[in-house]
């Protein structure tokens, strides 16, 4: 796609979070050290749900494909957030920084759809457990994982072609550590009347309309829990659900507040960017491995496999 960008300016600051040598130094250990654990996290997550035949269903697809999504958009942020604080010159050119909001746009946009799919599929798992091979055929969730998808990446591209359009003159500082596009549109000099109202559409229509369905689905899924008579029964219920439910409250918490508060660089602005995009991607897998016993068991017998493999192998070099 060749960027018609026509700016007067070519490069941004990006200020990041912290301006102070000695912190930035610490901060640089803190997120190298998170986004290492990211993407252990869900690769592990990705290999186990590959290797085990237990886990070929519907949910651990889903959750195969929020894993990819998750070390997807650690990957968007954390490595350039990383080489600015290293660096003196914190600059991102307008390419790139376009270039990284589309990115950003799509892997956020897929993983709220995603969500929203993971909660249908929670809802079909406890409201019709007789029925959830019906509900949930093989059609049906791949047709939902791929409109995610595409879901995503049109509203990526619908955003980023009218940002491809604005002109960039004097201002060039992004109070922020990474290119979001309610940071760069104030920069812009040229009218940006027609990208707010796409962004609000955006935000509303697919971020928001999203979390309805979440909400709908949760709705159900409560209603339903309580109406079971044992404790048993109701704690099993609920054990389907808990770490969705965790992950949806950590994304869409801090991302509806991040975006509901208004673009000014602050301190809690900082935070629930980092949350939903560097903290949440790390703590997903572990909430998946940590409270789901049928994960745990497959990186059980994942692990077995691989020590089962290396001694076949050290045997094999003996003879």
């Amino acid at each position: 796609m060749a960027l018609r960008n026509q700016s007067t300016i070519t490069e941004f600051i990006l200020l990041g979070l912290s301006t102070v040598p000695h912190v930035q130094a610490l901060l640089f250990v803190l997120f190298l050290g998170i986004y290492l654990l990211t993407v252990m996290g869900n690769c592990m997550m990705l290999l186990v749900i590959r290797a085990d035949c237990h886990l070929h269903t519907p949910m651990y697809f889903f959750l195969s494909h929020l894993s990819f999504l998750d070390l997807c958009f650690s990957s968007v942020t954390v490595p350039k957030m990383l080489e600015n604080l290293l660096s003196q010159r914190k600059t991102i050119s307008v390419r790139s920084c376009l270039v990284q909001v589309f990115f950003v746009f799509v892997t956020a946009g897929t993983e709220g759809c995603l969500l929203s799919v993971m909660a249908y599929d929670c809802y079909a798992a406890i409201c019709h457990p007789l029925l959830y091979g019906q509900i949930m055929s093989k059609q049906l969730f791949m047709q939902l994982v791929w409109g995610s998808w595409g879901l995503g990446f049109l509203d990526a591209l619908i955003n980023i072609l009218l940002a491809m359009d604005l002109v960039f003159c004097d201002a060039h500082i992004i109070h922020h550590f990474s290119c979001e596009m309610p940071s760069i549109l104030p920069l812009s000099c040229s009218d940006v009347s027609r990208n707010i109202i796409v962004l609000l559409c955006s935000v509303i229509l697919h971020g928001l309309g999203s979390l309805l369905l979440v909400s709908l689905s949760y709705a159900r899924i409560i209603s339903t829990i309580l109406s079971i008579s044992s404790t048993t029964g109701r704690s099993k219920a609920f054990s389907t659900c808990s770490s969705h439910l965790t992950a949806v409250t950590l994304y869409y918490g801090s991302a509806v507040l991040r975006y509901l508060m208004p673009n000014s660089g602050s301190l809690m602005e900082l935070i629930f960017a980092v949350q939903y995009s560097v903290i949440t991607p790390m703590l997903n897998p572990l909430i998946y491995s940590l409270k789901n016993k049928e994960v745990k068991a497959g990186v059980r017998r994942t692990l077995e496999k691989c020590l089962q493999h290396i001694r076949c192998s050290s045997k094999d070099r003996r003879w």
